[in-house]
C-alpha cells in the first residue's frame, strides 16, 4: 500500500538569469515497508524533489507550481507551515546529504536531539537524555553519554551521519528521506549505516527513499528504482527489472558505466546534462544517446508502462519491447 505520493511534482527557483525548472513534473510512490531508490546525475532534480516533499523548498528564491505530495490522505502542498510541522521530523524525516553543515556546529548534540523532543514529544523531555543515550547505543555509537555533550566539530563524519540517523529515528516516522547518506564515508562506516537503515525499515515497517549515485547501494537496498535525469523520472521499475532489463538509454548507459562491468576499459557517458538555464526540444538526452533518432529531437517522450510496475519516457520504449519479444 502507497503511504506517500508524489503526483506531476513541479519546482523552479528564481535567480539572475530568469527562472529555472528543476523539477518538471516528476511523480512517484513509496509503499510500507519499502526503499525506493533514486538514481541519476547532480542537477537531475533528485534533492529538490525530497526538499518539497519535506517542505523545506526557500519561498525567497523557490516555489512548487504545481503538483500534488499525498500522504495520510492529504496533500502536503495545501498545508500550512503549523501544520506542516506536525509531520515534518515527526511522520516524515529526513537525513540530509552533510552532515557536517546540517548540524549546528556551536550547539551540543544533545541539545540538538532534544529539540525534536521539545517539538514532537513535549511529554518526554525530562527522560529524553535516558532514551538518547539508548538510541546513540542502539547506532554503534560509543561511549553514547559523552557524545552527547561534544560538538558536531569534534566529531568524526561517520559519528555525525550516525546522529543525523539519530535525529531521524526518534520519532519513527512513517517515511525516512535519506539523501546521500554514505557520502564520503569510508566503505566500513558505509555498510554500517546501510545495515541502519534497514534495521530501522524493517522495525517500524517504515517506507524509505533512498538518494544515490551508487549503483551499488541500490542492488543491496531497494526494492523499486527511479532513474530521474533533468528534472524528470525517465525510468521506473523494480531492482531486479533494473539490472536484468533496463529500457531507457539512460539507465543502461549508467548501468555500463558500473566499475563491475569493466570489459578492458571503463565506460562513460558522453557529453553533459543539459544545462537547467537551456531551453531543450524533444528528448532531453538526444544529444548523449546511441539510439536517438530525429523524432527524438522533435517530439517530448511521455511515461508509458511497457509491462506490470515497469514504466519509461522513451519514445523507443515500445520497439525495445517488441525487438526483445521478437528475439525472445
Amino acid at each position: 500500500m502507497s503511504i506517500l505520493e508524489v503526483k506531476d511534482l513541479k519546482v523552479s527557483f528564481d535567480s539572475i538569469m530568469g527562472k529555472v525548472n528543476a523539477v518538471k513534473g516528476v511523480s512517484f510512490s513509496v509503499n510500507e515497508g519499502e526503499i525506493l531508490g533514486i538514481v541519476g546525475e547532480s542537477g537531475s532534480g533528485k534533492s529538490v524533489s525530497s526538499l518539497a516533499i519535506m517542505g523545506l523548498i526557500d519561498d525567497r528564491t523557490g516555489s512548487i507550481d504545481s503538483g500534488e505530495i499525498i500522504f495520510d490522505g492529504k496533500n502536503l502542498l495545501e498545508l500550512s507551515e503549523k501544520e506542516l510541522c506536525k509531520f515534518r521530523g515527526d511522520r516524515i524525516s529526513m537525513i540530509f546529504q552533510e552532515p557536517m553543515t546540517s548540524l549546528n556546529p556551536v550547539v551540543t548534540v544533545f541539545k540538538q536531539l532534544k529539540e525534536v523532543y521539545k517539538i514532537h514529544m513535549p511529554e518526554k523531555i525530562k527522560d529524553c537524555r535516558r532514551e538518547l543515550v539508548a538510541l546513540l547505543s542502539r547506532l554503534n555509537i560509543p561511549d553514547a553519554e559523552k557524545i552527547l555533550d561534544k560538538y558536531p566539530f569534534e566529531l568524526s563524519g561517520g559519528l555525525k551521519q550516525r546522529i543525523m540517523i539519530a535525529m531521524g529515528m526518534i520519532c519513527k516516522p512513517d517515511i525516512i528521506i535519506a539523501d546521500e547518506p554514505t557520502t564520503a564515508l569510508d566503505v566500513t562506516t558505509q555498510a554500517e549505516i546501510l545495515d541502519l537503515l534497514k534495521e530501522i525499515k524493517n522495525e517500524n515497517n517504515s517506507g524509505i527513499i533512498l538518494i544515490t549515485h551508487d549503483l551499488g547501494v541500490i542492488a543491496e537496498m531497494a526494492q523499486r528504482v527511479a532513474v530521474m535525469y533533468f528534472g524528470n523520472v525517465v525510468e521506473e521499475c523494480s531492482v531486479l527489472e533494473f539490472f536484468d532489463n533496463a529500457k531507457h538509454p539512460y539507465s543502461i548507459d549508467l548501468l555500463a558505466a558500473m566499475p563491475d562491468n569493466f570489459d578492458g576499459r571503463f565506460r562513460s557517458i558522453d557529453g553533459n546534462v543539459p544545462n537547467l538555464y537551456e531551453k531543450v526540444q524533444g528528448c532531453p538526452y538526444y544529444k548523449r544517446c546511441k539510439m536517438a533518432s530525429k523524432e527524438c529531437l522533435e517530439k517530448e517522450p511521455e511515461m508509458i508502462e511497457i509491462s506490470k510496475g515497469h514504466k519509461v519516457r522513451c519514445l523507443k520504449a515500445k520497439d525495445l519491447v517488441r525487438e526483445e519479444v521478437k528475439n525472445g
